[in-house]
């Protein structure tokens, strides 16, 4: 990956750092595309960048085209978990925000990236999850963009194929981000034992008994947007510790 060029969007914290310092232990430069005022933000790779908005994704890329000259691998990472709701309960204000973050931001990172990935007859990576292959009750509206990217994945690579550039999805299951962890909390209020028990009892539903970390999901990630994965597009790869064995 030496001298390759990387686009990651919500690249400041999460999987999408993980992602980048994969990227930056190869050797790639990597820009990380992120809301205003994100960690990391006063750092030269650093991109101002709200992913709803196709103008600010334009921009990003003609940046890293003007300071780098190509673009070699655009990760869609961006994403947001709206709370739990049930089907009768769901929020409008959270389903649109869901879907414009994982949806459209998703499928507008790859239509801003697409000219320059032709050129350099590079590699998408869209960021699904296992609820993008099955669905957790009280998880409609996430769900339901994850479900899409997939969508969108298949869709891409099979316009963007002809042009050398490969597409693919990885799909996470559980990992203990600080993210997680406060979104277990929130779900729990006044239990100080919550998250330490919610990450046991998802670790016992997989094949592994436990959950897979940020590095392994990046390693993957890696993987699939390497030479070593230069025959595979049109795919998802889920990363989960065996959590669909049940």
């Amino acid at each position: 990956m030496t001298e390759h060029v990387v686009l990651i969007t919500g690249g400041t914290g999460g999987l999408g750092l993980a992602f980048a310092e994969r990227f930056r232990q190869a050797g790639a430069r990597v820009y990380c595309a992120d809301l205003p005022g994100a960690a990391s933000a006063d750092t030269e790779d650093f991109i101002a960048c709200d992913v709803t908005r196709a103008g600010d994704l334009q921009r990003a890329v003609a940046q890293i085209l003007v300071q780098s000259s190509r673009l070699d691998v655009c990760i869609a990472n961006a994403g947001w978990v709206p709370p739990w709701r049930n089907t009768a309960e769901l929020d409008e204000a959270e389903w649109d925000k869901a879907q414009a973050i994982n949806v459209r931001g998703v499928a507008f990172t790859l239509a801003a990236s697409a000219e320059a990935l032709k050129a350099s007859r590079g590699v998408a990576l869209l960021m699904s999850s296992v609820n993008g292959r099955f669905a957790h009750g009280q998880q409609m509206a996430y769900s339901a963009s994850k479900h899409a990217v997939l969508g969108i994945m298949r869709a891409a690579a099979r316009d963007l194929g002809p042009y050398g550039v490969r597409v693919n999805a990885i799909a996470p299951g559980p990992v203990a981000t600080s993210a997680l962890l406060s979104r277990v909390a929130a779900r729990n209020p006044g239990v100080d034992d919550a998250p330490r028990q919610a990450l046991q009892s998802m670790a016992e539903r997989t094949a592994l008994k436990r959950l897979v970390s940020a590095e392994e999901v990046a390693e993957a990630g890696f993987f699939l947007c390497s030479a070593a994965a230069s025959g595979v597009t049109g795919v998802v790869l889920p990363v989960d510790a065996g959590i669909e064995s049940f």
